[in-house]
């Protein structure tokens, strides 16, 4: 679903993403963590073709439309512009397959609202829900777009801790149905309980890649986080939890 080789993206002479090569295949959902600054929006824009950038992407070779029916996107920033019903902003989503309209648009749509708990929300004025609401209404936008690879930058910021997990629990639904999705993180506990594969990114270089179980050492966690930490895997699913802060 994705195939990058050797992606770089400068800013200026500075490589912000440093020659990183990795791929995505079908029922993979892949924590992207790191640090502040460690280049993970700018990987995701610069897969998507967004932003100028060196080697390759299998995405950013696609024409638009062709790589807006391959792939959603959900930036950092969830700005909603136009006063829109909740039913017809998440409809937007379908724009990338035409003038759709009929019964697969409309039940893609119903479908998405249902997966984000937003059903009695279709005639609510978008722009006046709270950002947490917001932010739920941009994922079911995102589902409703039925395009298999969903890249999704910070997607459960600001939500409470029910909503990223029911969030987190619909990333896995859409992978476990055959599509794959890429997101960024900040908790490692969400990223190592749900997460099929942990991509580390630490300026600009993917350091490590594999399962959460793998990747997260105590090593790599004292080395890329500067955290001491404790990660456990239980009968009842992953268990990580931050200590203390090291000298950096």
């Amino acid at each position: 679903m994705l195939q990058l080789e050797n992606l770089t993206a400068l800013r200026g002479q500075c490589p912000v993403v440093d020659a990183v090569s990795a791929s995505i295949g079908p029922g993979e959902l892949i924590g992207l963590i790191g640090p502040n600054g460690a280049g993970k929006t700018t990987l995701m824009r610069a897969a998507l073709g967004l932003i100028a950038h060196q080697g390759d992407s299998s995405l950013a070779r696609l024409d638009p439309m062709a790589r807006a029916r391959a792939a959603a996107w959900l930036p950092q920033a969830r700005e909603i512009a136009w006063g829109l019903s909740v039913a017809e902003l998440v409809a937007l989503g379908r724009l990338p397959h035409g003038r759709d309209h009929g019964a697969q648009g409309a039940e893609a749509v119903a479908a998405a609202l249902a997966r984000m708990g937003l059903e009695n929300y279709r005639v609510r004025i978008a722009t006046q829900l709270s950002g947490g609401e917001q932010a739920r209404v941009l994922i079911a936008r995102a589902l409703a777009q039925q395009s298999p690879l969903i890249l999704a930058d910070e997607p459960i910021a600001g939500l409470d801790p029910a909503a990223q997990i029911e969030t987190m629990e619909v990333f896995r639904a859409h992978a476990d149905a055959g599509g794959a999705v890429l997101c960024s993180l900040h908790d490692l506990g969400l990223a190592a309980r749900h997460c099929t594969r942990v991509w580390v990114m630490d300026r600009g270089r993917l350091v490590a890649d594999g399962p959460p179980a793998t990747v997260l050492s105590r090593a790599l966690l004292a080395d890329v986080f500067h955290i001491r930490a404790h990660f456990e895997d239980t009968a009842q699913g992953a268990v990580f939890q931050a200590l203390s802060t090291l000298k950096r």
